[in-house]
Order: C-alpha cells, then structure tokens, then sequence
C-alpha cells in the first residue's frame, strides 16, 4: 500500500497531535485529512512552517495543564457521601462504582471522563476511601469518598 508523510494541524485521536509529521495511508491523506483541514501534504516548503504549528500546540498543551490543575482542586475539594443499605449479617446491598461517582461529580457541575476514575473495585465497605481521577497525563486528582451503612429491616410477612 502506498503511503504519505502530513503534517498534522488539529489533534487527532489515535494519530497524533498538531504539528506532528505521521506517514499515513495515501488514500486517507488525499482523501479526509487533506481536504478537511486537518493536515497538510509534508512537503519541504511546509515543513519550513512548522514552528509556527509547534507554537501553537505549545500553547495549546498549557491552557489543557492549566484547566487540569483547576479541575484537580475543585475535585479534592468535593467529599461525597453514598449511603449503602445492610441486611442482619451487615452485608451490602449493591455497591458505589465509577459511574455512581460520576454521576456525583456532574451533579456538582464537574465534567471529567467516567473512564478516568481509577476504582480497582466497586465500594462495598463503610469507611473512608480515596479514589483517583486522571484529569490529565500528568495530573491525577484524590477523591476522599465517605460510604456508610443503613441496617434495613426486613419484614416477616412469610
């Protein structure tokens, strides 16, 4: 298969970041990246403007850390409370999981990825916990969560 060096100008999942030069297939460059604006065609001419491109994503990864950094306090700042219903032996009904957290969290009006809350498992315990939250590369966020227990009676009525 025939292939092509771009240059990339906007982010792109799975491919790379604005200035970055990648060989892609020829039919994807000639066909959606080129023409969509995406990337340019890496001929000499244009690798001589690629500062400015690097300027570009230079700033660009700034602003992202900084929003980071800011989401990253607001979220140590929050410690939600779950309550778990318990039968007679203290055993749990049901359990806290990344995506009760995330519900949390967008109900305080914080926007992160349910994917980028690390729970190994799902809470099952009463107690304190500390969940973390990869809101950035280099930058990963601690959640205090607070699970406690309610005794729930059953009623005899067999």
């Amino acid at each position: 298969m025939a292939t092509t060096e771009v240059i990339l100008r906007k982010k792109i999942r799975g491919l790379g970041v604005e200035a970055d030069v990648v060989t892609v297939k020829a039919g994807f460059a000639r066909n959606y990246l080129i023409p969509s604006g995406r990337a340019y065609e890496a001929t000499k001419g244009n690798l001589r403007n690629l500062t400015t491109l690097q300027a570009n994503r230079a700033q660009r990864e700034a602003e992202e850390l900084n929003e980071a950094q800011e989401l990253a306090g607001k979220i140590g700042k929050i410690h939600p409370k779950f309550t778990l219903e318990t039968g007679q032996g203290g055993k749990a009904f049901g359990s806290i999981t990344s995506m009760d957290l995330h519900k949390e969290l967008e109900a305080k009006g914080i926007t992160v990825d349910r994917t980028a809350i690390k729970l190994d498992k799902p809470l099952k315990q009463a107690g304190r916990s500390q969940v973390e939250i990869k809101v950035h590369t280099d930058i990963i966020a601690t959640l205090t969560v607070t699970v406690e227990t309610e005794e729930k009676e059953r009623s005899s009525d067999r």
